[in-house]
């Protein structure tokens, strides 16, 4: 059985991180997990993160071309009852909207 399981996230950096933790610590697939924007239109997150704000000196300035389009959605295709409840438990640990 497979089971589809979706969320947003506020900006790409926590939806790579959801990737990461599902990768790293629950061993699952890089290919069973999609990240796209919500929207037709490319985005970072309905806010900047990481690279693109501000950072201490010595850095650069924060970015004012970055695409804030909507929220970033990851879909990950669960194999097992174990698979989902780990994919729900890393989508509400990095701030998911639902699912």
């Amino acid at each position: 059985m497979t089971n589809l399981v979706a969320s947003t996230f506020a900006t790409r950096r926590d939806a790579e991180l959801v990737v990461e933790r599902l990768v790293q610590t629950h061993g699952m697939e890089r290919n069973a997990i999609q990240v796209a924007p919500e929207g037709e239109a490319n985005t970072v997150g309905d806010r900047p993160s990481g690279g693109d704000v501000e950072g201490d000196s010595p850095s650069v300035d924060s970015r004012s071309d970055v695409p804030v389009a909507g929220r970033v959605k990851v879909v990950v295709s669960a194999e097992t009852d174990d698979e989902e409840q780990a994919i729900r438990a890393a989508f509400a640990e990095f701030g998911a909207k639902d699912g």
